[in-house]
């Protein structure tokens, strides 16, 4: 049997490919979460006096004044709506959306984007405005 001399060397351990997993690690957990952003549209939304506040309950489209369109606080392309809509109705137990737009939106805009939620299923369907005084 052969001993090994004993050497007075101190052994150092080797923790680089420690410090390069953490580094790893901290990227990927980084990378893979979500942010909670809040949805932070300034609308200035039309009047009417014939307002009744919405249930909590349906879906939100947004419009704001540039055109963007978000459905439940995501931004979401004109082409994409129907999908996106008809995706969110199929969890949802109450079938209305509610569209939101912006006070200087085009009719046009507001047009197709009421047309891509009726496409998609929505069985009520209302424009939000805000309560005129008086």
């Amino acid at each position: 049997m052969r001993f090994r001399n004993k050497s007075d060397e101190v052994q150092n351990i080797d923790i680089s490919p420690l410090i390069d997993m953490v580094f790893i690690l901290l990227i990927f957990f980084m990378v893979s979460s979500t942010f909670v952003k809040d949805m932070k549209l300034e609308l200035n939304r039309p009047t009417a006096s014939s307002s009744t506040k919405a249930s909590a309950k349906v879906i939100r489209v947004y419009i704001d004044s540039y055109g963007d369109t978000y459905v439940d606080n995501q931004q979401v392309k004109q082409w994409a709506i129907q999908n996106k809509v008809r995706d969110l109705l199929h969890v949802s137990l109450e079938k209305s959306v509610l569209v939101i737009t912006d006070d200087g939106v085009e009719a046009q805009k507001l047009i197709d984007v009421v047309d891509q939620c009726r496409l998609a299923g929505a069985k009520d369907l209302a424009v939000s405005t805000q309560h005129e005084a008086g």
